[in-house]
């Protein structure tokens, strides 16, 4: 008796949820049919094909075209420093000194010892020409006249490294030893950035990377110089795509001096050698939906049909349609809100 009752109950929360459904279909329905018997007023304007000019406008970071760190292979005490952050260099110029006392005696034990074995060679020769002693004499003091020179070479060397040197022109980014610094061969004691010729990088997407190609012309601008551009040159675009499906592309600008550009920066980048095409044209106010899945009102007699489009180049008010519509449809661009697929309309308003 109380698996009836309780059968009884579940059966009758059953049809209630079903009528409670049944009325929320209804009325959807009636709301469509309601929409599809009035005759909806809109504008609309004809699909045509015009010019396209393929322009495209990337946002990208400057950077320089060299960025070193300088490297000390020496150890000892900071002596001195030659430069300070802002100093331009040239290659060679020397940063900075580290303690050579070391060094340098063991340079001049060096020569000393480079010096002996050359004289014992020159006398092992003229021995040798007198037949006093044998050609493996003679080839053991040349030997170790060799080995002399190479620990001169070596000694030369460290007392070299002992005074750090630009390894490119440019400016001093950063210094990172003063007087009295204790540096160890691989520390890094300075940053120099070479920013005469400055590299624009910016990921353009596949469409545009088979459209770019190295040795084109583009514009650069920033926010520092309102109204002003530079020209930059296309040096290189990547082969491989990162995950987000872009190409690194990197472009070269000549920095100048009235309008000086610093590493860091952001630029935009204006491509202006992408080829101009025919193509079918609509304005964005037509468009429902989000570009990727992008959708439009085309009218059938009296009748307005949700077709689906495919969305190529995009400017400022007019979409390019890649696939969905061809020359001379009409399509909706105002009154969208009030259709649905199929509703009847009254066209107010007509642009070609």
């Amino acid at each position: 008796m109380k698996a009836t009752l309780i059968t009884r109950h579940a059966a009758s929360i059953l049809l209630v949820t079903m009528g409670v459904v049944w009325t929320e279909c209804g009325k959807k329905e009636e709301q469509q049919q309601n929409a599809m018997a009035t005759d909806v007023p809109v504008s609309v304007i004809v699909a045509r094909k015009q010019r396209l000019e393929s322009s495209l406008s990337l946002v990208g970071n400057v950077n320089a075209s060299a960025d070193v760190n300088v490297i000390s292979e020496a150890q000892g005490n900071v002596t001195a420093v030659y430069v300070k952050v802002g100093t331009p260099v040239r290659i060679g110029t020397p940063l900075l000194q580290i303690d050579d006392e070391i060094p340098r005696s063991t340079k001049a034990a060096a020569e000393i010892n480079y010096e002996k074995a050359r004289r014992d060679f020159q006398r092992a020769e003229e021995l040798y020409q007198e037949n006093s002693i044998s050609v493996s004499q003679l080839d053991a003091s040349r030997l170790a006249m060799k080995a002399a020179e190479n620990q001169l070479d070596i000694a030369r060397r460290q007392l070299d490294n002992t005074r750090p040197k630009a390894p490119i022109s440019g400016t001093v980014n950063a210094r990172f030893v003063d007087v009295g610094t204790m540096v160890q061969p691989g520390k890094a004691v300075a940053n120099i950035v070479d920013i005469n010729t400055l590299k624009v990088r910016v990921n353009v997407s596949e469409r545009e990377a088979f459209q770019l190609k190295p040795a084109d012309k583009v514009t650069i601008s920033t926010d520092v110089y309102p109204g002003v551009t530079v020209e930059g040159t296309i040096d290189n675009i990547a082969s491989k795509a990162d995950e987000a499906h872009t190409y690194l592309t990197e472009i070269i600008v000549r920095n100048n001096t009235a309008h000086p550009l610093k590493a860091g920066m952001f630029a935009r980048i204006g491509f202006r050698s992408m080829a101009a095409r025919d193509a079918i044209t609509i304005p964005r106010v037509a468009v429902i939906g989000s570009v990727k899945e992008a959708q439009v009102f085309v009218v059938r007699g009296n009748v307005a049909r949700l077709t689906p489009v495919v969305i190529g180049m995009q400017s400022a008010d007019l979409f390019e349609v890649a696939s969905g519509l061809t020359e001379a449809d009409s399509v909706v661009t105002s009154g969208q809100n009030n259709l649905v697929d199929g509703a009847r309309i009254q066209v107010v308003g007509k642009q070609q």
